[in-house]
């Protein structure tokens, strides 16, 4: 596989933390995933096709894949979600190893813009584009 691996977080007004995990993958193997936290030097499953899911999130998050994008959304984000957040991708079959990317993910950091906060990280302007379209059409975007 040997995918180029960025993540992006965005946090909405109500409250619902989604991570985005984008890759490209060169082969047409299925592939399996990992969203997890690590926090108090301590890590958390969130959402998984490798491993068990902790109880804590099984009702507040789930995933969504696309073409080149799989999106971990998790709802009720309070400061005790806050830590690193790791998406590991892995390609079936793919013996070169999982792809993993982190991003830390702070509450009171995450700058206010339009009804959603927006933290990127190794992704491009035209992936942030993207992926802020939707969230552009569905609120009254204010200049900074």
């Amino acid at each position: 596989m040997n995918p180029t691996v960025g993540i992006a977080v965005i946090l909405t007004v109500g409250q619902s933390l989604r991570v985005d995990c984008r890759y490209e993958n060169k082969t047409s193997n299925p592939l399996t995933y990992e969203f997890s936290i690590t926090k108090d030097n301590r890590k958390h499953v969130i959402h998984s096709t490798i491993s068990v899911s902790e109880n804590i999130y099984r009702n507040r998050a789930n995933v969504t894949m696309q073409k080149n994008l799989v999106c971990l959304y998790l709802q009720s984000f309070t400061t005790s979600d806050e830590g690193v957040y790791m998406c590991e991708l892995k390609a079936t079959n793919d013996y070169t190893g999982n792809q993993i990317k982190n991003i830390t993910v702070i509450k009171d950091k995450l700058e206010k813009c339009a009804g959603f906060s927006l933290l990127i990280q190794n992704t491009s302007w035209l992936l942030l584009l993207l992926l802020s379209l939707p969230l552009l059409q569905a609120v009254d975007f204010v200049s900074l």
